[in-house]
């Protein structure tokens, strides 16, 4: 079954690949493709869980801890969209990666905290430099996305899916 659908999912994605073959590598297109859906699916889940499940209302979680709508939504579509984003990072973008999966979950999770820590700093940074400030918010916050983008596919290649024989000779 999983045989089945990853070879469904590269197939659709190398033919779109074809006629960017040329500009952009067959792993880096498949990355692209995959995180971008992924990046739509927790936007998605996002915003329907802050407008139908938590009704825009603060979450009781117990006693007298309640979390923001916002919050809430964010976790909820991470909790869908983090699985789905290493299952698809795992079998579609780096399949040749032959490091045990829990290895390579536990790399994919500190590196998403990495990465949302990172994001963070990111958006504090173009917040709080005087001479970034002037840039848009939206502007900025695609500055940040690309960047996050740029390294976190780098950290997944070179760490989190690397191959044993890379680890190596690596001496890691």
């Amino acid at each position: 079954m999983l045989s089945l659908a990853r070879h469904i999912i590269v197939g659709i994605i190398d033919f779109f690949h074809r006629p960017f073959s040329r500009w952009i590598p067959t792993q880096t297109f498949r990355y692209l493709a995959c995180g971008g859906s992924n990046a739509v699916l927790n936007t998605v889940l996002y915003s329907i869980s802050l407008n139908f499940i938590f009704h825009k209302q603060a979450f009781h979680v117990y006693g007298n801890i309640n979390i923001t709508d916002r919050v809430a939504a964010y976790i909820f579509a991470f909790c869908i969209s983090f699985p789905i984003g290493f299952i698809l990072s795992r079998h579609i973008v780096f399949p040749e990666s032959n490091l045990h999966g829990r290895i390579q979950f536990f790399r994919y999770g500190v590196t998403t905290v990495l990465f949302i820590l990172v994001t963070y700093l990111l958006i504090k940074f173009f917040d709080v430099n005087h001479y970034l400030h002037m840039i848009p918010p939206t502007i900025s916050y695609i500055f940040i996305i690309i960047i996050v983008s740029v390294l976190s596919y780098i950290l997944q290649r070179t760490y989190t899916f690397k191959t044993k024989a890379d680890e190596e000779t690596s001496g890691i």
